[in-house]
């Protein structure tokens, strides 16, 4: 099942931008803060390879991705939906 970005949120830290899906991407809250602690779920593994991408935090139909201070957040957000459109949510 491949999930959509309804919209994005922003947070009180600007490295932070909330996505709210149309469907599950998990059915428990996982966090993953860096990209080794990612390596046991393909969907989560898949994000840590945007660049600038530095940490998730995943729950019911809800995403926070957390970036580097230099990253850019439209280049992030077009590969987030790209890697969502092909998941296979909930893991």
């Amino acid at each position: 099942m491949a999930l959509k970005i309804l919209r994005f949120e922003t947070t009180p830290n600007p490295n932070a931008l909330k996505c709210i899906l149309d469907g599950a991407i998990s059915d428990r809250p996982r966090s993953f803060l860096n990209e080794a602690a990612a390596q046991e779920d393909g969907l989560a593994s898949q994000l840590f390879a945007i660049d600038g991408v530095n940490n998730l935090l995943m729950n019911t139909d809800w995403m926070t991705v957390g970036k580097t201070p230099e990253a850019d957040w439209k280049l992030i957000k077009k590969e987030v939906r790209r890697v969502l459109a092909g998941s296979e949510a909930p893991a």
